[in-house]
C-alpha cells in the first residue's frame, strides 16, 4: 500500500510539472497540437497516433499515453507471419505464456491462472460461463484484423476474470477494408484451411461479413501413440454500423463458431505401468459450439465531446465430449450483459482530460449436463452489477489515469477494485511509467458446483481470489528506428482456489488458500527497424510466480521471442522467420492411483517457423510456411505431445 500512496504523489507533483507557461499558446493544424513557448515548437502527436481500444471505457488511449504495459499485433504483423489461430501470435508478446492440448489452448498473463484473463472479441466478452475461460484456439484470424494485450490487473474497467490483463481481438469494418477477399491453403497432414470476406462501406454505413474453415487429419499427441488428433473449426461472423444522423450511430456484431475434434484419454487403470499417461482413445471426440451477438447505439453531443453508448450482449456456449459408446460429458453456459457507458472530452488546447461513468448488468447461467445422472443439472445462475468511474489527463509531458469499480455481487460479497497510473516524458525519447491496481475473479460453476463420481466435489463456500499488484516501466525510442521498453512488475493474490485431497476419502475439491501468492518479473520488448528492408520484433519475459512458496505449473521462467522481417522494396516479396523459446516448467501429473497430482518438470524447447508471400499480381499472392522447421519434440502440457514439423502453401486474392 505504501507503494501505491507514493505513486498518487508521483502523479500528482507530475500534474504540477505539467502546468504550462501562461504565455504559452497553442494551434491546432491537420496532424499535431503544436506548443509555442519561449523554447519554440514542441509538437504532440495527437491525431494520427495508434489508438488503444479497450484501455479505456471512454474514447480510447492513444498509445503514447497509456500508462500501463500493453502490445498490439497489427494487421501487418499477423499477415507477415501468416497467424491462423491468435494464440500464436500471442507467444510474441512479452508477459504471456500459451500451453496448448487438443480442445483447449490457454494463455496467462503474468503468471495469472488462464481464468484470470477477459477475452474481447469485437467489444463481446467470449469466455464460457461454466469453464470461466474461453479457449483461444478456436478464435480462427479473419483478413485485416488486430490484437491488444493489456498486461496487469483490470477488473477497475472490465470487474471479474481481468486480474491478469485484457486480450481484445478486433475485426477490420466494411469500410476499413471494403471489398471481396479470399483465402485457401493446404499442406501436411491433410491440413485443408479457408476463409473468405467482403466488406462494404458508403452513405454513412459500412458491413463486414467473413467465413473460416480450418480443417486438419492432426498429429498423434500420445507419447509412442499412432492416432491422430484431428480438428475442424468453423467460423461466421458479421459486422455492421449505421451512422443514423450526424449525432447518433448504431452497431450490430455477431458470431457463431463450430469446433468438432479428436482427442485422447488419460490411462486410469490402476494396474497400468503407464497409469495417468496420454494414450491412444479410439472414438474420444469433442464438439464446441457458440454464438455470439453484440447491439449498440453510440450518441455524441456538443461536438463530439459528449458521448452516451449503450449495449447489449449475449453468449451462448455449449460443449459436449463423446466416447465410442456415445456422449460421456456436457455443459451449457450463457451470459447476457448491458452496459451504459458516458464520457466527456475536455480540451483547453494545452491539456486534455477525460471523464467517463459507466454501469453494467451481467446475468450468468450455467448447467451440468451429464448423461449419466452422476451430477446435479439443476440450473444455477450469477448476477452481477458494476459501477465504474474513470478519469485521465494528457499533457505535453505527463499523463495521468485513475479508475475505480464497485461490484454488487447477488453471490459473493462487494467488492471494489483501482487502477491508477502516471506516465512522463523526460524528454522526446524517453518516457518513464508507473501503476499500480487491483483485481478479482469470483468463482466458476465447476470450481462452485462441479462433480466427478470419486474424482472432485465442488465447494459452494468459495470466496473470490482477489489481487494487488504494481508496475513501473521505461520506454526508449532509439532515434527514429528502433523502440525498446522495460518493466517489472509485482503483484500478490490472496484467497487464491486450489485443489486439496481433504481425509478420509482424499477426493479432490477446491478451496481457498489462506496464505498468498506471489508473481513477480522482468518484460522487454524490442520494435527495430534495421534497414535494406528488414525489421525486427523480439520479446523477453524473466517470470517468478509460486503458490504457498511453491513455484507455479505451466509458466516457464523464461520466455522469449524474435521474429525478423524482409520486405523488397517493391513489396512484391517478404519472408518472416520467427524463433519461440519456452523455458523449463512445472506441471502436475496424475500418476499416483491416489489421484494426487506428482509435480514434473517439462523440459525447456526452441520453436523455429519461416514464412513467406509472392505477391504474383496487383490482386493475387502466393504464400507458405513451415512451422517447427526444426522438428522439435517437445510437451506443452505434460504428456501431451505437440505436433512436430508442418508445411503448408496457399494462395490469396482481393478484388
Amino acid at each position: 500500500m505504501k507503494k501505491i500512496l507514493c505513486l498518487c504523489g508521483v502523479a500528482a507533483a507530475a500534474l504540477m510539472l505539467d502546468t504550462p507557461a501562461a504565455a504559452q499558446e497553442a494551434q491546432v493544424d491537420e496532424e499535431n497540437i503544436v506548443y509555442e513557448d519561449e523554447t519554440g515548437p514542441l509538437i504532440l502527436q495527437a491525431l494520427k497516433r495508434e489508438i488503444l481500444i479497450v484501455a479505456s471505457r471512454g474514447n480510447g488511449v492513444g498509445v503514447d499515453a497509456y500508462t500501463g504495459s500493453q502490445i498490439r499485433f497489427g494487421k501487418e504483423e499477423i499477415e507477415q507471419r501468416q497467424v491462423r489461430d491468435i494464440a500464436e501470435i500471442l507467444r510474441d508478446a512479452p508477459g504471456v505464456a500459451v500451453s496448448k492440448v487438443a480442445g483447449q489452448t490457454q494463455v496467462r498473463l503474468r503468471g495469472s491462472e488462464a481464468n484470470h484473463v477477459l477475452v474481447l472479441v469485437d467489444g463481446i466478452e467470449v469466455s464460457d460461463p461454466f469453464a470461466g475461460e474461453f479457449d483461444l484456439g478456436t478464435l480462427q484470424v479473419e483478413p485485416g484484423s488486430r490484437v491488444e494485450v493489456l498486461r496487469g490487473p483490470q477488473s477497475a474497467l472490465y470487474g471479474a476474470d481481468a486480474i491478469g490483463g485484457v486480450i481484445a481481438y478486433q475485426t477490420a469494418r466494411g469500410d476499413e477494408l471494403e471489398g471481396v477477399s479470399a483465402r485457401i491453403e493446404g499442406g501436411t497432414r491433410g491440413t485443408l484451411n479457408g476463409s473468405a470476406r467482403i466488406g462494404i462501406g458508403d452513405y454513412g454505413a459500412n458491413l463486414a461479413i467473413s467465413g473460416t474453415v480450418v480443417s486438419t487429419d492432426g498429429a498423434p499427441n500420445a507419447r509412442g501413440g499412432t492416432r491422430d488428433i484431428g480438428r475442424d473449426s468453423y467460423t461466421i461472423s458479421s459486422r455492421a454500423e449505421v451512422q443514423a444522423s450526424g449525432e447518433l450511430r448504431f452497431r450490430a456484431v455477431g458470431r457463431y463458431i463450430l469446433t468438432q475434434g479428436d482427442f485422447n484419454d488419460q490411462d486410469f487403470d490402476p494396474a497400468s505401468p503407464i497409469f495417468g499417461l496420454v494414450i491412444d482413445s479410439p472414438g474420444t471426440r469433442f464438439e464446441n459450439e457458440a454464438t455470439y451477438g453484440l447491439v449498440g447505439a453510440t450518441l455524441a453531443m456538443m461536438d463530439d465531446a459528449w458521448t452516451h453508448d449503450i449495449s447489449g450482449q449475449i453468449a451462448d456456449i455449449r460443449r459436449d465430449s463423446f466416447g465410442p459408446f456415445g456422449r460421456t460429458s456436457g455443459s451449457d453456459g450463457d451470459r447476457l450483459k448491458a452496459s451504459y457507458v458516458s464520457a466527456v472530452y475536455l480540451n483547453d488546447g494545452n491539456r486534455t482530460q477525460h471523464i467517463t461513468l459507466g454501469a453494467e448488468w451481467e446475468r450468468e447461467q450455467f448447467r451440468n449436463d451429464d448423461p449419466f445422472g452422476f451430477a446435479s443439472s439443476e440450473r444455477r445462475e450469477i448476477e452481477n452489477v458494476g459501477l465504474i468511474g474513470e478519469y485521465r489527463f494528457e499533457g505535453r509531458s505527463v499523463d495521468f489515469s485513475a479508475a475505480i469499480r464497485h461490484d454488487i455481487n447477488d453471490r459473493f460479497a462487494d467488492a471494489t477494485t483501482f487502477r491508477i497510473g502516471a506516465g512522463y516524458d523526460l524528454n522526446d525519447d524517453t518516457r518513464l511509467r508507473a501503476s499500480a491496481g487491483s483485481g478479482i475473479k469470483n468463482p466458476g460453476f465447476f470450481e462452485l458446483f462441479g462433480f466427478f463420481d470419486g474424482r472432485f466435489i465442488g465447494n459452494e463456500d468459495l470466496r473470490p481470489e482477489k489481487s494487488t499488484g504494481w508496475e513501473i516501466g521505461i520506454d526508449q525510442r532509439l532515434g527514429n528506428a528502433a523502440r525498446l521498453s522495460a518493466t517489472y512488475f509485482d503483484s500478490t493474490l490472496e484467497d487464491e482456489i486450489f485443489t486439496t485431497f481433504p481425509a478420509p476419502d482424499f477426493v479432490a475439491t477446491p478451496a481457498n488458500r489462506t496464505t498468498d501468492s506471489s508473481r513477480r518479473g522482468v518484460e522487454l520488448s524490442l520494435d527495430a527497424r534495421l534497414g535494406a528492408g528488414f525489421s525486427l520484433d523480439a520479446a523477453y519475459t524473466y517470470l517468478d510466480a509460486e503458490e504457498d512458496g511453491i513455484e507455479e505449473v505451466r509458466r516457464p521462467d523464461h520466455v522469449a521471442s524474435a521474429a525478423l522481417n524482409w520486405t523488397a522494396p517493391t513489396d512484391a516479396v517478404s519472408a518472416t522467420l520467427v524463433v519461440r523459446h519456452n523455458g523449463e516448467a512445472e506441471d502436475l501429473a496424475f500418476t499416483d492411483p491416489s489421484f494426487i497430482p506428482v509435480r514434473v518438470t517439462l523440459d525447456d524447447y526452441t520453436l523455429v517457423n519461416l514464412y513467406a508471400r509472392v505477391r504474383l499480381t496487383d490482386q493475387i499472392e502466393a504464400f507458405g510456411r513451415v512451422e517447427n522447421l526444426l522438428d522439435e519434440t517437445y510437451e506443452q502440457v505434460f504428456s501431451f505431445v505437440s505436433p512436430g514439423r508442418s508445411a503448408v502453401i496457399g494462395i490469396s486474392a482481393s478484388f
